[in-house]
């Protein structure tokens, strides 16, 4: 009998969040064990809940959500997400500029699917959020890596940008506040991009979906209202600030200048029509949402749950011998670095899967992100702070006799 193979478009995609790690975990969870789960930012498991007045919107409008909707989302929607792009300073949002979506992961796939053909490249951060760089390839395009510098706080790195536009580029992906390193970027970096956007008549791809989730007073500027004269896609939802990521309410803005984009327009209205609608129950919360109390800023205040959590996983992981973490600005997560020379890791996920064997804890390697380098991983500091406080106590067991193993804690500056 003739096997049937995966497409041959699915050779470059990968997914680590949800990856051959995480098979194993759930096999392990099936077999007794309790695992800590630091892989993914998913809130609700985390006793993160959504916001009651969300819930409620929904469920009254319930018995009006199940017929299709506008292949755009409903106009309620709509029309409060245009009201937050004029609050986000972004100039010139029609109703029509907007798509509702089955949270932004749709749009990305519908965006790059609309943009590219064969051959043609998107510059996308080093680390990125990898469905990015999955979306670009299985739109038939190549993704070009550029690299953010960690010294810097993991801000993108502007001449290796330029180094890798050519005449097959079309795009450059901007992940801000950032997922996986919790960078925020400051408006002249923005500027500077923009002119880069300019000079090579390339559209900026702004996933700005934890535009809320800011630490220490950081203010967050959309890069779409520093300039209308580039096109400018800008991905947003509820799954983070509002805590509702089963809900699948994303969104997408097109802004920026829109005459020469006529044509693509054209295909993401036929690629949004073609889905038929976003889901109908998840699309009524958007304008409570976005008009109601943001009890996100609760929790990211002094105090609050989110900036605690960050602030007692940085200090507790920064603790490791051989172990440095730029301290996360926004969003839900840090992104570690272990010292080459202290922990000789060839092979990152083995590296994972090891500490998931012996210590029952659950992360996500750098590489999984399209770092380059064996040296990271992504850690999500949702957990409440016992079982946080738990969760680094055994990765530093698993570090120690990891250093052990190897006998390099002699490199260990011990000042």
């Amino acid at each position: 009998m003739k096997h049937v193979k995966k497409s041959a478009k699915l050779a470059n995609v990968c997914y680590d969040i949800r990856g051959p790690v995480l098979q194993k975990a759930k096999q392990m969870e099936e077999e007794g064990h309790k695992i800590i789960k630091l892989n993914i930012g998913n809130l609700a498991a985390f006793g993160f809940d959504s916001p009651e007045e969300i819930q409620q919107d929904m469920i009254r409008n319930l018995p009006n959500a199940a017929g299709y909707t506008d292949s755009k989302g409903i106009f309620a929607a709509r029309k409060a997400i245009m009201h937050y792009t004029q609050q986000k300073g972004i100039k010139g949002v029609t109703l029509d500029d907007i798509y509702v979506g089955n949270g932004v992961s749709e749009l990305i796939v519908m965006a790059m699917n609309a943009l590219l053909d064969a051959g043609d490249e998107v510059l996308v951060p080093a680390p990125d959020y990898p469905l990015w760089t999955a979306a670009i390839s299985l739109s038939g395009g190549t993704p070009k890596h550029y690299l953010c510098n960690e010294e810097k706080g993991w801000l993108p790195d502007l001449d290796d940008i330029r180094s890798k536009i050519n005449a097959h580029t079309k795009a450059i992906v901007l992940i801000n506040p950032n997922n996986p390193t919790g960078a925020l970027y400051p408006d002249e970096l923005l500027h500077e991009i923009i002119d880069i956007a300019r000079q090579h008549h390339l559209t900026i791809y702004a996933d700005e979906v934890y535009d809320k989730v800011l630490y220490d007073g950081a203010k967050h500027t959309s890069i779409a209202s520093l300039a209308d004269d580039v096109l400018m896609i800008t991905f947003n939802g509820l799954s983070k600030n509002y805590r509702s990521c089963g809900y699948r309410a994303g969104w997408m803005v097109v802004s920026g200048d829109k005459r020469h984009a006529k044509d693509y327009i054209e295909g993401l209205d036929m690629l949004a029509s073609m889905r038929l609608c976003a889901n109908a129950p998840g699309q009524h919360g958007i304008q409570t949402a976005l008009g109601g109390y943001q009890s996100i800023d609760d929790l990211i205040k002094e105090g609050g749950r989110l900036r605690r959590q960050r602030d007692i996983a940085h200090e507790l992981i920064t603790a490791i011998p051989g172990v440095t973490c730029v301290k996360p600005k926004a969003a839900l997560y840090m992104f570690p670095k272990l010292d080459p020379a202290i922990y000789p890791i060839k092979n990152d996920q083995q590296f994972i899967s090891e500490l998931l064997q012996e210590e029952k804890v659950l992360l996500v390697q750098g590489t999984g992100f399209n770092w380059p380098h064996p040296d990271h991983f992504r850690l999500v500091f949702l957990p409440h702070e016992d079982d946080l406080r738990e969760a680094i106590a055994r990765i530093a067991r698993f570090l120690e006799g990891y250093r052990k193993r190897h006998n390099t804690n002699h490199l260990i500056n011990k000042d």
